[in-house]
């Protein structure tokens, strides 16, 4: 039926209900009095009137705008409304016009009979649309999780939309007084004890998580429920994420790993976009999992030009094609070059003069710098020291280098080379004008070589997923978490201090290992396997964010905390970087001796 014909068709139908109320009175009045009551031209004029009337109360209180099989409360109060005021002008219309006559007796039948055919007619339209929805078997069959307002809200969505893909079948309540109750035609069903069983009993193919204010052990414990059904599972934002925007089903989303790590997300500040507005800002690995986050947020916050340096040239140009796709006006230069060569990084500073430098080039790969000492030292220390060197030499404004919690008391390679990057920053922090700071984080999910992906490709074939060793445990953040942490330490920096974000506690990397198995619909060790492989070389047990002896003090921040250096030997650490340099090419095996003793010196 189209939209021109219903609303012909209403108004005709309350035309002709009225009508009935309006002569359906004098036939009563007849039968009780036995009177005859003369129908003269009296009578058929103030028909005309009353339907006009009631006409005009009906629009004006837009009901013909209300789709009234997807309505409340508040809409079918409205009709009533206008119908009280119809019968209202109507009545003083009668005295007026109508003194002794017999239509007077008829006004309160009149009144009662509107009330109830038109409240009746309005109520059949608001509850038939369960049945209608519940077998349009083209539709996937959605349970919403939460009869809340945001439940209920994305319910009425899917209801007022034809062309929506759902079809609620009905909502899971916690709450004991909402249980039996229906909500828009849609009943509540259970609670979430009862997911399992109401989806097999409906035969529910998709799951919404309409609940904002879950906590994240509380999304878990859901999650793992509908898990279990092998319904497909989305959900709303948290409510902090949903501040800035309406809820809606536009917001729904798949629920991934983050949704379960089991620590709230750090929310970005004001100051972030102000000392960014207008600037020349270059990163470095702009192509790899942090450097592209950096990239796409800078790019947010107006800048007068971004420069995407890095030296794979398929990730800079895939990250640089989506900045100019998105942000069209914004100066983006792709730049394919390597710190380590110094020469060609002076050109790109000579060129563009950057005036904040983001430093997230890097090797991180923990087991394959075990076995590449050379490569790791060249990339992560002199690779630094070159961006350092060149960006206190162009006056940079602020320069932020992004370390690593292995960079604290580290066992391998990559963990050392990465604190003597560390130790590079903090003695230019102290001879430069650049504000020179450190970031220093834990593992985040989904970046390149982290256990994440590897996890994710062993359930999909099915397992077994492999863990080092079942008591390992990582601090754990999101990307965008941690380019924010990073944006924040360049607006908080004063210049040598090392920003560590308060990452809550660490995670057994088995416990994330059982979440996303779960997370694809799997048990842990009855469906998928888990099998211990052993620590890795290079690999510790846990890891932690700050050297016994730091110190650390807040900021501004309240999830962002300083680790105060400690005393750094400016001549030493330039003695220590030459003589590195010269047993890279003359004694490469004297390599992690030296070190070594670098680190343990500092």
């Amino acid at each position: 039926m189209n939209y021109r014909f219903k609303t012909f068709l209403l108004p005709f139908l309350d035309l002709l209900l009225l009508s009935i109320s309006y002569f359906l009175s004098f036939l009563f009045v007849q039968s009780v009095e036995g009177d005859n009551i003369v129908l003269n031209y009296e009578i058929f004029l103030s028909w005309f009137f009353y339907l006009f009337v009631s006409y005009c109360s009906l629009s004006k209180f837009r009901t013909y705008k209300t789709m009234w099989k997807y309505s409340g409360i508040q809409e079918f109060s409205t009709s009533i409304a206008a119908i009280v005021i119809s019968n209202f002008v109507f009545l003083i219309y009668s005295f007026i016009f109508l003194t002794g006559s017999n239509l007077l007796y008829t006004l309160p039948l009149i009144f009662i009979f509107s009330i109830v055919t038109i409240s009746g007619c309005r109520l059949l339209q608001m509850t038939k649309k369960q049945s209608f929805t519940s077998n349009k078997s083209n539709k996937k069959r959605a349970l919403i999780i939460g009869a809340g307002d945001a439940g209920t809200r994305i319910a009425q969505q899917i209801l007022r939309s034809e062309d929506l893909d759902y079809s609620p079948i009905g909502f899971i309540e916690d709450d004991p007084s909402k249980q039996k109750m229906e909500l828009f035609g849609i009943p509540v069903i259970g609670n979430r004890g009862n997911i399992k069983n109401v989806v097999e009993k409906y035969r529910i193919t998709d799951i919404i998580i309409a609940i904002p204010s879950l906590t994240k052990s509380e999304m878990t414990e859901i999650v793992n429920e509908c898990k279990k059904t092998g319904a497909n599972v989305k959900s709303l934002p948290p409510v902090k994420e949903l501040i800035q925007s309406d809820i809606s089903l536009d917001n729904l989303r798949e629920i991934d790993l983050k949704d379960l790590i089991g620590r709230e997300p750090i929310m970005p500040t004001k100051r972030l976009k102000e000392y960014l507005k207008n600037k020349t800002v270059l990163i470095t690995g702009a192509g790899g999992s942090i450097g592209s986050e950096l990239s796409k947020q800078v790019a947010e916050c107006n800048p007068s030009r971004i420069i995407l340096l890095g030296h794979g040239e398929n990730s800079i140009f895939n990250i640089g094609m989506l900045i100019k796709e998105k942000y069209p006006e914004l100066d983006s230069k792709m730049i394919i070059t390597d710190i380590q060569d110094r020469g060609l990084v002076e050109q790109v500073f000579t060129k563009y003069r950057p005036q904040i430098v983001f430093h997230a080039a890097a090797h991180k790969h923990v087991p394959l710098m075990e076995i590449s000492e050379g490569s790791a030292i060249r990339n992560n220390v002199f690779g630094t020291k070159n961006m350092a060197e060149i960006s206190d030499r162009f006056n940079v404004d602020r320069f932020v280098f992004i370390s690593t919690d292995k960079a604290v008391q580290p066992i391998n390679m990559m963990g050392m080379t990465k604190r003597i990057g560390e130790l590079i920053i903090q003695y230019y922090s102290k001879m430069s004008k650049t504000k020179f700071s450190i970031v220093r984080f834990g593992n985040v999910l989904e970046s390149r070589g982290s256990v994440i992906p590897i996890f994710r490709k062993q359930i999909e074939a099915k397992g077994p997923v492999t863990v080092t060793h079942p008591d390992m445990v990582r601090y754990f953040m999101t990307i965008p978490e941690a380019v924010q942490l990073v944006l924040e330490a360049g607006a908080l920096s004063e210049g040598g201090e090392i920003f560590v974000l308060d990452m809550g506690e660490p995670i057994k990397i088995v416990d994330v290992a059982k979440k996303l198995i779960r997370l694809y619909g799997y048990e842990p060790e009855k469906e998928i396997k888990i099998e211990f492989t052993g620590i890795r070389p290079g690999e510790k047990l846990t890891e932690t964010l700050f050297y016994e002896h730091e110190k650390s003090k807040m900021t501004e921040h309240p999830h962002i905390v300083i680790a105060l250096p400690t005393k750094t030997d400016s001549f030493d650490i330039k003695q220590d970087l030459n003589k590195l340099e010269e047993v890279i090419i003359k004694n490469p095996d004297q390599l992690r001796r030296v070190i070594v003793n670098i680190i343990q010196h500092k």
